[in-house]
């Protein structure tokens, strides 16, 4: 058997090992008739094509101090952005300030490129916990997530805040 083969049969042996393939027959988990947990739906009987109501016996999970912060700031840089569709930085900071973010803890990208030209989207971010919540305001649009803090502390690359 050539080195060639035996290479191409090692590499097809450790596809199908990791891709969960088998030559083996797998045995099947037997059907139970036990409903599953969570989340039922309920249809109205008079209105078949009504949507769905769904109903959850489990409590509302509390929210954590970054998504609390993160409504805040999109509700800051919404109103900031109904007025302005690209603020600058003071701005940008305002408003984080106001729905709650601690100023020092605020990074904010620059809102002028480096030949003068105004940029496209300006973005900011507050570390809360071990987590970033970052807002961008971009032609008048505003989205805002949390994403985890990166290993320097801070929210963004670089030394921009």
């Amino acid at each position: 058997m050539s080195v060639r083969a035996v290479g191409m049969t090692a590499l097809l042996a450790t596809s199908m090992i990791l891709g969960g393939c088998s030559l083996l027959p797998t045995a099947q988990a037997p059907a139970t008739s036990a409903p599953a947990a969570g989340p039922t739906t309920v249809a109205p009987e008079d209105a078949p094509s009504a949507p769905a109501e769904t109903t959850d016996d489990t409590p509302p999970e509390a929210k954590t101090a970054a998504q609390e912060l993160q409504e805040k700031v999109s509700a800051s840089l919404t109103s900031l952005a109904a007025g302005t569709k690209s603020p600058n930085r003071e701005q940008m900071m305002q408003a984080m300030i106001e729905a709650g973010a601690v100023q020092e803890n605020v990074e904010i990208s620059v809102d002028i490129t480096p030949t003068g030209l105004a940029v496209d989207a300006i973005e900011t971010a507050t570390l809360v916990a071990k987590e970033c919540v970052v807002g961008q305001v971009r032609g008048g649009e505003v989205a805002v997530t949390i994403l985890p803090v990166l290993a320097s502390g801070r929210c963004f690359v670089g030394d921009v805040h």
